[in-house]
């Protein structure tokens, strides 16, 4: 293990302290923490110290961004706050120019480079230009897919590009297991290959894959318990103002939260979006409203998040029902629709990471399963689990772009999924489950409205009224059904 971990530090030309060697020798995953160190490390530096290695761990800005920080252990900090750095609130620069799209599409190639290059599998990349000029050896590179084609054999042909603007075809056949893989466009894979030159000078050189690595969470990530007894709960697509809200069943909710939310420590409640049903957001939607004005959906939230327990602390963030941009990543409520909520209530944006009492939630509503079901026959409503579980495989929350889903062109790509969550929460569709995947507890998190015309129209069956509910130190998921 020592000379593996010294090679990663040798061929990113920088040295590592004996005493800064033994703090990674102790983690759990050494070379997994190494390749962590090494890509939040600053591009000029040379000597990785003890210090730095600490800093790393603890999340000293000075050298790594929070986003790119992944705990070895989880440790019990009594308190749930957003992890800023990882929410657009405040921070959207984009015009929507052409400089804007070329930045943000940079940066999810990047981000999820440096998340494949960790992969020990995979290990250093090269750029598909000099990629090409082999033909004799195998090649690792990295590509955003630009097109897929399918071929009578069943062979899978992929068009990719590199952040240098060269492009290369890239042949799977049909008798290799990555030829049974998902592939859609814009998403970042590694390949592992051999270059092929085209007799052809006019069309670009191809490369066989032998292998196909996507940036997936590793296997041997698992879930640390700690010594927290703190329960969290979720409740998504509450579509507060809709004739259809279920409001028996909520106050159903409410009783039990009153009376029995102190004996399963319940301390947080987290509502992934669409917490109103908006106005105009569908066509007729106003036959279906039994609140007709925005500022009076919410302010009629704000009496339904009174009745929630004080002790319990409230994040709340939108979806794509909620009086924000429709455009993802999504900035926080407005205070002209927020100014009646309570203090206990924390407003974020969509989608954010929150961490809470040392555990990482990444909450997002999911309007991009809309997409995720539209491009891939393997996925479904019917299992808005398997569509989550794509998008930690891929580590992007809505890798296609110019579908259903907008996506706002920001300096960085909010969607790429950095950091692995101990818990990963999801709306939108109105179902419910949990998988445990990898250490990662994955959940769709129902609704609180019954099905609508809409929804009839397009035999689309919802799960309500369930609220998910996870204990932060063992990680046991209850699905707590409230329907009356």
């Amino acid at each position: 293990m020592r000379g593996e971990i010294l090679s990663a530090v040798e061929r990113r030309n920088m040295f590592l302290a004996p005493d800064a060697y033994k703090l990674v020798e102790e983690n759990n995953e050494p070379m997994a923490f190494i390749n962590s160190i090494l890509n939040a490390m600053k591009d000029n530096q040379i000597f990785i110290t003890k210090q730095d290695v600490l800093d790393f761990m603890y999340g000293d800005k000075g050298t790594m961004k929070e986003e790119k920080y992944i705990k070895p252990a989880v440790k019990f900090c009594s308190d749930i706050h957003v992890v800023d750095s990882t929410d657009i609130t405040g921070k959207s620069t984009c015009t929507g120019v052409m400089k804007d799209f070329s930045k943000y599409f940079q940066d999810r190639y990047r981000s999820i480079k440096r998340i494949l290059e960790s992969n020990r599998k995979f290990g250093q990349s090269m750029p598909l230009a000099k990629a090409l000029s082999y033909t004799d050896r195998e090649v690792h590179v990295v590509g955003i897919i630009y097109s897929k084609n399918t071929y009578d054999n069943k062979s899978i042909g992929l068009k990719i590009e590199d952040d240098q603007g060269t492009v290369c075809n890239v042949y799977i056949p049909a008798d290799s297991p990555a030829s049974k893989n998902i592939f859609i466009e814009d998403q970042v894979i590694g390949i592992i290959g051999t270059p092929r030159k085209n007799k052809d000078k006019d069309k670009p050189a191809s490369i066989t894959a032998s292998e196909i690595i996507n940036p997936d969470v590793p296997e041997t990530n698992a879930w640390q318990n700690s010594d927290s007894d703190s329960t969290i709960a979720f409740l998504s697509d509450v579509h507060i103002g809709s004739t259809t809200f279920l409001e028996k069943s909520w106050q159903k909710m409410i009783r039990w939260m009153k009376e029995a939310s102190t004996s399963i420590n319940l301390n947080y409640v987290v509502f992934p979006g669409d917490v109103v049903d908006g106005i105009g957001v569908f066509p007729d939607q106003e036959k279906e409203l039994s609140i007709a004005d925005i500022y009076e959906q919410y302010e009629a939230l704000a009496e339904y998040l009174k009745d929630i327990p004080d002790h319990i602390k409230m994040v709340v963030h939108p979806g794509n029902h909620d009086a924000v941009r429709p455009a993802e990543p999504q900035p926080a409520l407005n205070d002209i629709f927020t100014k009646t909520f309570d203090s206990n209530v924390i407003l974020c944006g969509n989608p954010v990471y929150v961490e809470a009492e040392g555990r990482k939630v990444l909450t997002y509503h999911g309007r991009s399963i809309d997409d995720w079901v539209s491009n891939v026959q393997q996925l479904t409503y019917n299992d808005p689990i398997a569509v989550m579980k794509q998008m930690v495989v891929m580590r992007h929350l809505a890798p296609l772009y110019g579908q259903k889903t907008a996506l706002a062109p920001e300096e960085k790509d909010y969607l790429v999924m950095n950091s692995i969550p101990d818990i990963f929460v999801s709306g939108h569709v109105h179902g419910a489950g949990h998988l445990n995947y990898r250490g990662i507890r994955m959940i769709n998190a129902s609704t609180w409205q019954d099905q609508t015309d809409y929804q009839k129209n397009h035999n689309f069956n919802p799960e309500p009224a369930i609220m998910p509910v996870v204990h932060l130190g063992n990680g046991t998921v209850k699905m707590m059904n409230f329907r009356t």
